[in-house]
């Protein structure tokens, strides 16, 4: 796409008056909140309230602190209020041309931009183009002091010691309330197409390594235990011309955002009530020696595990592979993020300390000590 005579590629700033209000607003809880002594739940579309330990605190709606702040698609940089709808800031996003190239999941029309970056969770296309927190250049944040703060920019830069914004990523609200973030963004690919190829998980594995190694553009690479699913994208020669490499049968595009959304039959909690896990392992691991079904995605960085077995076996063998593991069905495991070594629970201690001494965020949301 180019940008001559494109209005639509021009900066825009939304900011109004009511948006300053809403902030102080917020700020004002929190402050009551410290105050009290009293912990806070933070709570934005509740699409991924599943996840963590279970919530305790008062309520905090960031809901109605949303809309987006400006918008610059030649700078490729988009920045939202926490409260924003995911689905708001991708149609903003695919009228410039552009998108979020993480594919964060919403899992439901309620998601919001906050939501997304506290879960820190990345779709299909996370190994090839980076997970949410690369895409995160700056954010606003309440502090456990109660005061505002600001982290990062608008620019991409390294900095030392603790990179704040991107490890909000992930954070599930325990180091403070995010209020804005500024995302980096990416042009959408000129050309896109979806293939499936019948083989067993193994060979699916050795051939995604061996691939891995080519100048091929995927994208997305899955396998649901008895095909293998691959989206190419970039220019349309290269696209087409890795097409009629690897072959395969034509896929509908929108499987991608089926998987991304959980709306596949593998996921359906009505159909299998068997605990759903995700565990994050080096890609070359082979399939994993877990009872129950397995759904191989990321080109096997991540796999997804339907099974009944003792959360602490899970957890062990995704740390013996290298990796770790989360339940993503609540109140299966009292531990549902992977337990941590003590040398990284004391950074985790720190952090939470310098940012929210007291406290009052998400208390014991991931984990027990804090």
């Amino acid at each position: 796409m180019t940008a001559a005579h494109d209005t639509s590629r021009l900066p825009i700033d939304f900011q109004t008056d009511q948006d300053h209000d809403d902030s102080l607003h917020l700020l004002d809880q929190v402050r009551t909140a410290l105050r009290d002594r009293t912990p806070l739940d933070i709570q934005g579309g509740g699409s991924k309230h599943f996840l963590g330990r279970p919530r305790r605190g008062v309520p905090i709606d960031t809901t109605r602190h949303r809309g987006i702040v400006s918008y610059d698609p030649t700078e490729l940089i988009i920045t939202a209020r926490a409260g924003t709808p995911l689905a708001e800031l991708e149609s903003v996003l695919a009228r410039g041309g552009q998108m979020l190239a993480c594919e964060a999941p919403a899992f439901g029309p309620a998601a919001t931009v906050g939501g997304m970056v506290a879960a820190g969770l990345s779709g299909p296309r996370r190994p090839w183009a980076g997970a949410v927190r690369d895409f995160v250049l700056g954010t606003r944040l309440i502090s456990g002091l109660g005061t505002y703060l600001r982290f990062g920019g608008e620019v991409m830069k390294n900095v030392a010691g603790y990179d704040i914004s991107r490890l909000l990523a992930g954070s599930h609200g325990c180091l403070g309330l995010i209020t804005e973030v500024s995302f980096k963004v990416l042009p959408q690919p000129r050309c896109s197409i979806s293939v499936a190829q019948p083989m067993p998980p193994d060979k699916a594995l050795a051939r995604l390594r061996e691939w891995g190694q080519q100048p091929l553009p995927i994208s997305a690479a899955s396998h649901d235990g008895y095909a293998l699913y691959l989206r190419f994208e970039g220019n349309d020669g290269s696209v087409r011309a890795a097409c009629d490499r690897i072959g395969g049968d034509r896929l509908d595009d929108d499987w991608w955002l089926s998987l991304r959304e959980h709306r596949l039959p593998f996921f359906a909690t009505t159909d299998d009530p068997r605990p759903l896990w995700r565990l994050s392992v080096p890609s070359w691991q082979p399939p994993l020696n877990l009872p129950g079904d397995q759904w191989v995605d990321w080109g096997g960085a991540q796999r997804w595990l339907r099974s009944e077995a003792p959360p602490n076996n899970i957890q062990h063998l995704a740390q013996a592979a290298g990796g770790h593991a989360t339940c993503f069905t609540a109140g299966h495991a009292d531990s549902p993020f992977q337990p941590l070594p003590s040398a990284l629970m004391h950074l985790h201690r720190n952090l939470k300390a310098r940012l929210d001494p007291h406290g009052i965020f998400n208390p014991g949301r991931m984990y027990a000590e804090f």
